[in-house]
């Protein structure tokens, strides 16, 4: 256990087990019990969802064989309405199609029947765990952005001045790549098509932006962001903490549909990527 990150506290977590067998799904739902967590159970794929849709959960422990609606549908259905949702399969029939259909439906463990309760409460421990300290990582990782932004943003009028001033007499503050047009010391990009705007950034969107379109056309990747404007030399997976919230702003403000970018493209398992034609 990351000894920075916080306990869980279990009596938050709410767990679902879903199984048809009535002596199994009891005897989880007592052993999840002692040890503290919240728990609901199903008997069936219809009565799991309908409580997945009725209030959210943290995780899930699902029977894979069951009657009417296997457990790979319900897998498929519940990451409609939880996609967060942690998944632990059980499985009394180990097949190479339901090992399959559980890495497709991201299940964090695939346990056999007859599988312990102790084990299972384990692994669901284990998973839970995992996702906490993640968000606490994400949570440090923003923090530690905001703070850097907050030291590099100018404090007071004059050098508001000495910014502007700078900016209207060095055209190396100008960037200009496809629809965007950004002014690096004022922070401010104008883009362009049917109806021109201007947005104002913040100091680390601006870095963002900056350095994708000094970059044209290429691939960035999250650590070559956090290396280039935080100095810090982070995995990739941190990196991409750090970074994606300021993609996710930047997006939110130049994008006319931020669900569907054309500015700033998102290349899977490498980076980011600024558009060098106009798209919009």
């Amino acid at each position: 256990m990351n000894p920075g990150a916080p306990d869980l506290d279990r009596s938050q977590l709410r767990i679902l087990v879903v199984d048809d067998e009535a002596f199994i799904r009891q005897a989880l739902v007592r052993a999840i019990n002692l040890a503290g967590y919240h728990v609901e159970a199903a008997n069936s794929g219809l009565e799991a969802l309908a409580l997945l849709k009725r209030a959210p959960f943290d995780l899930m422990v699902l029977d894979i064989c069951m009657p009417e609606m296997g457990g790979v549908e319900v897998m498929r259905l519940s990451r409609q309405v939880c996609p967060d949702l942690l998944i632990i399969i059980l499985t009394g029939h180990a097949t190479l199609a339901s090992a399959i259909a559980a890495v497709k439906g991201n299940a964090v463990d695939y346990l056999l029947k007859p599988a312990s309760v102790h084990d299972i409460v384990a692994t669901m421990t284990t998973a839970l765990r995992a996702r906490a300290e993640q968000l606490h990582r994400q949570h440090l990782l923003h923090v530690m952005g905001e703070v850097i932004e907050a030291l590099h943003s100018p404090e007071t009028p004059a050098l508001e001045l000495a910014t502007t001033l700078e900016s209207q007499a060095s055209p190396e503050c100008l960037l200009q790549v496809g629809a965007l047009t950004l002014d690096r010391h004022k922070r401010r990009v104008v883009v362009a098509g049917d109806s021109p705007h201007t947005v104002e950034l913040t100091e680390g969107e601006a870095a963002i932006l900056a350095n994708l379109m000094e970059r044209p056309g290429q691939v960035v990747s999250c650590r070559q962001l956090a290396r280039a404007i935080w100095d810090c030399e982070l995995d990739e997976h941190s990196a991409s903490d750090l970074v994606r919230p300021y993609v996710f702003r930047l997006r939110q403000k130049i994008e006319a549909a931020p669900d569907s970018p054309r500015l700033i493209s998102t290349v899977r398992g490498r980076g980011y990527s600024v558009a060098v034609t106009n798209t919009e």
